[in-house]
This record gives C-alpha cells, sequence and structure tokens, in this order.
C-alpha cells in the first residue's frame, strides 16, 4: 500500500518544496545524463528525470510509480518523460534500460524480504547487460530517527503562498529492521492537522549485498555521502551502485525471469 503523503493530491503537491533540490540529486543527475536510456523506480514528481530533460538528456527516460498523485505532479512538468502509473510488478521491461535508479529512499519502503527480492528481479530484468543499479539507503548504524522529533518543525508555502508547518514524530528505535513515524502537516488550508503514518526498513551492507547477490547484482561500488566518501558507522547514507554482470539475458535461470516484482513510491 502506497504512503496517504504520496496518493494526496495536496500533499503530493508540497513535495518538492519540502525536499529542494540538493546534493544527493546532482549525483543522481550526474549518472543520468552519463547513459543512454533511464528508468527511475519509484520517481515521485519525477523531479530527477525533469532535472535531466532540462539539462538536455535526449535519451529514453522513464519514471514508474504506483501514486497518481505524485505523478500529476511529474506529467504537468515535463510531458516529454514517459511517466508510467504502476510498478515492476505491473510493467515488465527487458533489458531496456542502462541505469536504473531508485532515489528519495524509496527502497526502505519495502518492507519484507518477497518485496525486496521482486524488486530485486525487476531490476535484473529492465537492466541491459552490464548495467548499473544505484540507490541509497538510511545508514541504521547513524540513528537518523533520533532526528525526527515534533521539535524540528519544517516551514514552507503551498503553491497559493500560504504556509504550511510539517513535523516528524518517529518511534524511539526499529522494531527489528523497522521503524514506524509519522509526518503531519498543518496549515490554513485544512480543519486540522494531516498526520501520516509511514514505515520504514532498515538493511545494513551484508543484508543488502545478500538481496543483490540472489538477484544476479553485485556491489560494484559504496558511498556514505553524496560527495562519494568512504561509508563509515557515523556516514547518514549507505549509497549502492550494482552491476549487471556482462551476459547474455537468455543465460539468466527461468525462475528470474518468470518471477514478479514489485516497488513503492519514492521517500521522504
Amino acid at each position: 500500500m502506497v504512503d496517504r503523503v504520496f496518493t494526496d493530491v495536496e500533499l503530493a503537491a508540497l513535495y518538492d518544496r519540502l525536499n529542494p533540490w540538493g546534493a544527493g540529486d546532482d549525483f543522481y543527475l550526474d549518472l543520468v545524463m552519463a547513459a543512454g536510456t533511464v528508468l527511475d523506480v519509484g520517481c515521485g514528481t519525477g523531479r530527477l528525470l525533469r532535472g535531466a530533460r532540462a539539462a538536455g538528456h535526449r535519451g529514453r527516460l522513464t519514471g514508474v510509480d504506483p501514486a497518481a498523485a505524485m505523478l500529476v505532479q511529474a506529467r504537468r512538468a515535463e510531458p516529454d518523460v514517459e511517466w508510467v502509473l504502476g510498478d515492476l510488478a505491473t510493467h515488465r521491461w527487458d533489458g531496456a534500460f542502462d541505469l536504473v535508479v531508485m532515489t528519495g529512499h524509496a527502497f526502505q519502503e519495502l518492507l519484507t524480504d518477497e518485496e525486496v527480492r521482486c524488486c530485486l528481479r525487476g531490476v535484473r530484468r529492465a537492466l541491459a547487460d552490464g548495467g548499473r543499479f544505484v540507490f541509497e539507503t538510511r545508514n541504521p548504524a547513524a540513528r537518523p530517527w533520533e532526528r525526527w522529533t515534533p521539535e524540528r518543525v519544517y516551514e514552507i508555502t503551498d503553491e497559493d503562498g500560504a504556509p504550511v508547518r510539517v513535523w516528524h514524530d518517529a518511534e524511539p528505535a526499529p522494531v527489528g529492521d523497522r521503524l514506524t513515524f509519522t509526518e503531519t502537516y498543518a496549515g490554513a488550508r485544512w480543519a486540522g492537522p494531516q498526520v501520516c503514518r509511514s514505515t520504514l526498513r532498515f538493511l545494513g551492507t551484508d543484508a543488502l549485498d545478500g538481496f543483490l547477490g540472489a538477484a544476479g547484482l553485485a556491489a560494484a561500488e559504496r558511498y556514505g555521502d553524496w560527495g562519494r566518501g568512504p561509508l563509515t558507522p557515523a556516514c547518514p547514507e549507505i549509497i549502492t551502485v550494482a552491476a549487471a554482470p556482462a551476459q547474455s539475458s537468455e543465460a539468466l535461470s527461468s525462475s528470474d525471469l518468470s518471477a514478479g516484482s514489485s516497488t513503492t513510491s519514492s521517500s521522504r
């Protein structure tokens, strides 16, 4: 199920204002501009691919997301990109892309082992031989949820210029590798605060590598920040560049080719 913050049209319209372009977007944009064909899984408002088109990318750019409200923002802003409603279970691309990305911590919204396996199988199918899959998750060793408290209020404005206040309230610690939190929006446009509840999964590198290997992918590079620094326990991110083997797709097992997959919208 997609979180309400991505399915509510009013809340989706605030996403880019709450999450302005930053160093992570620059990191991914460099990769996209160097690739001929790109699939953005859980593309949300499509900011990355819109930025690539504006920067002069003329190749195939495809964004897929299960939240129609987010894709409304994408299509309004840039019609010259292939925006697809759904996920890797409802749409299948066989060896069509040089690069697949999953940004905005969307990978952390895959809460079960089977969701992760299915997503990665879909990614592997979509990649051309030798292609790359790049994604990031928050580093659990850095305990980022300790900073998700109601005292940290973000103040933005809506499309009419009216102020909106946003804050988070996280559980004290993950239960296993899952952490639940609320994201609250307050402003004059609503009769009362709009509270959205979400759960994220925090996986370490060993678990990530195990899932990647089972899908026929291998971590080729790993960074701890958007400046490509080494991963340490204090780093905020686990940024993974995974590679598909340079082999014919016919060499993949029949089970890999027939298995379903799924994904979800970008996390924030």
